[in-house]
């Protein structure tokens, strides 16, 4: 069975805030369920510790290894508004890096991405500073800071090869004192 839900979450304060913070999940319920867990994964684009920006995939325990038959639909939907509330970034997932590294810069990233894709789009507004091009800017999506995007564009590197060499790198926060630029213009080449 395949079920899909409007999900309210999200604190009051921080990166997530805003009246209409609600994300749609798609939810896939197995014939053996309740002895298999339900597949789970986002379908709003949201830019946090443990959901792939690319696919949606939570990275919740009760969703994989410690699914119990005991756990309830609900009590699923409970952690994982617990999660969203309250990430754990000890994962895998590229933006939990990015939380690790600038957690000023993952806030910034993870506010323009509510604005733009969770809230309705007549509430939704860029930050300042964020020129938007089509409502996305792609430095502010790939979490980079525009000095550092420019910094290399202005050395005569395409854009978008510097955007993705700087994303692939996590150049941000402490990061970047550790990657000296002739690394970076031999990987730009």
């Amino acid at each position: 069975m395949r079920a899909w839900a409007r999900h309210p979450w999200g604190e009051a304060e921080g990166a997530y805030n805003g009246e209409h913070r609600c994300t749609a999940q798609d939810i896939v319920i197995p014939e053996s369920y309740p002895f298999q867990p339900v597949k789970m994964k986002l379908i709003t684009k949201v830019y946090h510790p443990n959901v792939s920006s690319a696919s949606g995939a939570i990275c919740l325990d009760i969703l994989k290894d410690a699914w119990l038959p005991a756990l309830t639909l609900k009590t699923m939907l409970i952690s994982l508004q617990s999660l969203l509330c309250s990430p754990e970034p000890n994962d895998p997932q590229e933006v939990a890096k990015h939380y690790m590294t600038s957690k000023r810069s993952f806030e910034e990233m993870a506010v323009y991405w509510t604005k733009t894709y969770v809230m309705p789009k007549d509430t939704a507004q860029v930050p300042s500073g964020v020129a938007a091009a089509g409502g996305q800017d792609e430095v502010v999506i790939a979490g980079l800071e525009k000095a550092h995007v420019d910094q290399f564009e202005a050395l005569g590197f395409p854009r978008a090869k510097v955007i993705d060499v700087l994303r692939r790198l996590n150049y941000r926060g402490v990061n970047v004192a550790q990657i000296n630029n002739d690394q970076m213009e031999e990987l730009l080449k």
